[in-house]
């Protein structure tokens, strides 16, 4: 009231002006809005990974493997790339600081040398793909009368040489695509949430899928050291100085996991029938029969029509009989990994691209794989690119590592 009282009256009519005091302006901070949003919109983000929503192994292992068989289906190096490009990008974006999340650049490397010794045999041993462009003339070494059909050395085409590039990076994404599983994927949690009838020779791999991760780092490790005292790094006498105490750590560290498995009960076993360790062999060797069938089915061109089927049969049978080989397991599971929301799309996504790839290779054949007798530039066909891009999905709905966030 003692405020109002001190504000003089302009009488009606009156052009006199009254002086307002000036309007202050407080500054608001936007970390208060942004945390409002991210509340309000928690599906566009994907959470901070933990133990509890800490995403399935089996999750990354499907969608790296419906990655490999996109890449099994093509020939066309623009795609094969894409692919690549797919799963680093993932990789980069989801993984951690584990021993294991190391690996990825190593089966790059790996993919790269294979491109150049399918190169480096083409050019010695030649190729059954005809071509009218010679590049070079090696010296050819002759053979007798036996080794007709084989040849060391003679004419290099172009035509030679394209094939054998798009055949070898189709086998480097392979390579590319399993390396990004193993980053991703822990080899501890895999082993976890197989089933019991698996379970010992899931040990045997997941320690020997666990040994080239920890391999890289020891040597990652020693060439950092030996770079600190002024020693070289290349060459053949520092590859023979490095590779010794490599194997030697690797030998150590396999005999401390299998004494403390061995500790810890590892490898003990139920009584059951005789029959029914019987019907389980059966099952599972035919089922895993039928699996290998049915992948080659679905690998290869021409076995699309029964490769489905088979895949299927053996599926079946080997769930069957690893129901009952379960049985002889008498461990329990601590805290087992759930298939989440989140796990289901990360698989679905690797497999949509694995199907959608497949059904491109009814509608556009020539696309996906480009001739080479004539020479011809390869093209990026626009939908199988979409196709291949579904793979991207993991980089937004996989929960963030902490250390990347």
């Amino acid at each position: 009231m003692s405020a109002a009282r001190n504000v003089p009256r302009v009488p009606r009519g009156s052009t006199a002006s009254v002086r307002r005091a000036p309007v202050r302006t407080v500054p608001v901070s936007a970390a208060p809005v942004r945390e409002a949003l991210m509340r309000r919109a928690p599906v566009l983000t994907a959470p901070e990974a933990s133990r509890a929503n800490a995403l399935h192994a089996g999750a990354w292992w499907l969608w790296a493997l419906g990655l490999a068989v996109a890449a099994s289906r093509t020939t066309n190096p623009l795609l094969l790339g894409l692919l690549v490009g797919v799963a680093g990008y993932v990789v980069a974006a989801r993984r951690t600081d584990a021993p294991w999340a190391r690996s990825y650049g190593a089966f790059v490397k790996l993919g790269l040398f294979v491109v150049a010794l399918r190169v480096v045999f083409s050019l010695l041993l030649g190729s059954p793909v005809p071509g009218t462009h010679a590049l070079f003339t090696l010296p050819e070494v002759p053979l007798p009368d036996w080794a007709q059909g084989v040849r060391i050395g003679g004419r290099v085409t172009a035509e030679q040489l394209l094939f054998t590039l798009y055949d070898g990076a189709k086998l480097a994404t392979l390579l590319i695509c399993v390396g990004a599983a193993n980053a991703l994927a822990d080899p501890a949690r895999l082993l976890k949430s197989l089933p019991g009838a698996l379970y010992e020779a899931g040990v045997a791999v997941v320690v020997a899928m666990t040994f080239a991760p920890n391999m890289v780092a020891d040597v990652a490790r020693l060439r950092t050291a030996r770079r600190l005292r002024g020693r070289p790094t290349g060459g053949v006498r520092a590859v023979l100085q490095i590779g010794l105490p490599v194997l030697e750590g690797a030998l150590e560290r396999s005999i401390a996991v299998a004494a403390s498995m061995d500790a810890r009960g590892y490898g003990r076993t139920a009584q059951v029938p005789e029959a029914v360790r019987r019907t389980t062999n059966v099952l599972v060797l035919g089922g895993l029969l039928g699996v290998c069938a049915g992948s080659y089915g679905l690998l290869a061109a021409e076995g699309a029509g029964y490769g489905l089927p088979l895949l299927g049969a053996g599926l079946l049978a080997a769930t069957a009989g690893l129901r009952l080989g379960g049985r002889r397991t008498v461990r329990t599971r601590y805290r087992p990994d759930r298939w989440s929301a989140r796990a289901w799309l990360v698989a679905g996504s690797g497999v949509a691209v694995a199907v959608l790839m497949i059904r491109a290779n009814a509608y556009a054949p020539e696309a996906l794989h480009p001739g080479v007798v004539p020479l011809e530039a390869p093209e990026l066909p626009l939908w199988p690119a979409v196709s291949v891009l579904v793979g991207l999905v993991p980089a937004w709905a996989a929960p963030v590592p902490k250390e990347n966030v």
